[in-house]
């Protein structure tokens, strides 16, 4: 088993850090080849150059995955027969629900047929736990698992940390409730919150505490993964730090404040440290 760190396309945006022209798409696929990621994760959304990056992607042999919004059924039906087109095709399908529902058989309903779909294209779907989706709600979200056996997550678990702005220290009750989360996980988006703010600099000594909450998360999750998972199979963790205008901190001048590229990096040394000093601490078989 190995662990793949694939950094986002969206989460590359405006670098680099400190003004200038923004990276081309072939400059930011390059950037994350040179930075030891081993694929891309791209938003299929007319926001962001996704056509261009899957065929860069592919020309250059790096894998890629896609993160999706459907709406309904026959939403995805059309953005999977594009996935579908493609060759070499993602190797995910990482998928925000855009319904918003008021009970969970609504919701059980939507993920019964996104899944369906999937598995009838032979594509690896994941639900992403995000705000402003139908997995807004973290005890929610945990009653849609339960109605739902064949559903596997991404965890993106800044969204609850921030959603559900978890008392400070985090307490017992809240921690079990992440583990059932990270039970059913089986990708990562990696970023760091705080009970405030959905992006913090992991740099910044002042916030340290909020990123060993997300590194225990994160080993956890890890740890997890590995129980249940088969030799030959990989975890994925996206790192997916946002631009400014959605989660970055600016200044008065509307600049970052820290180099978003260079925290990344740190973010993927983190998450890489986690997973080898699991592999020392697993006994041979």
């Amino acid at each position: 088993m190995n662990l793949r760190v694939f950094q986002s396309l969206w989460g590359m945006g405006a670098l680099p850090f400190g003004g200038g022209p923004e990276w081309s798409v072939a400059e930011k696929l390059a950037a994350l080849v040179d930075g030891g990621f081993h694929g891309i994760d791209i938003a299929w959304t007319p926001a962001v150059p996704a056509v261009e990056a899957v065929e860069r992607a592919q020309a250059a042999g790096v894998d890629f995955g896609v993160t999706c919004f459907p709406t309904s059924a026959g939403h995805f039906e059309e953005l999977v027969g594009t996935f579908g087109s493609l060759d070499p095709g993602p190797v995910y399908v990482n998928l925000q629900p855009v319904p918003k529902v008021f009970t969970v058989e609504e919701g059980a309903a939507y993920l019964r047929e996104w899944l369906r779909i999937a598995d009838a294209a032979g594509l690896r779907l994941l639900v992403e736990t995000h705000r402003d989706r139908m997995t807004t709600d973290l005890r929610f979200t945990l009653q849609l698992v339960e109605a739902v056996p064949e559903l596997w997550l991404t965890a993106d678990l800044s969204h609850y940390l921030v959603g559900q702005e978890f008392a400070w220290p985090v307490s017992d009750e809240n921690h079990q409730l992440i583990r059932r989360i990270l039970e059913r996980t089986q990708m990562f988006h990696g970023r760091v919150a705080s009970r405030e703010q959905v992006q913090v600099s992991i740099g910044w000594d002042h916030h340290r505490p909020w990123l060993d909450l997300f590194l225990g998360w994160w080993e956890e999750g890890f740890r997890l993964w590995r129980e249940r998972s088969g030799p030959d199979d990989d975890l994925i963790f996206v790192t997916e730090l946002g631009p400014p205008n959605w989660y970055a901190i600016t200044g008065p001048d509307g600049n970052e404040l820290s180099d978003r590229w260079e925290e990344a990096l740190l973010l993927k040394r983190h998450v890489t440290g986690i997973w080898e000093r699991l592999e020392r601490s697993t006994p041979e078989v």
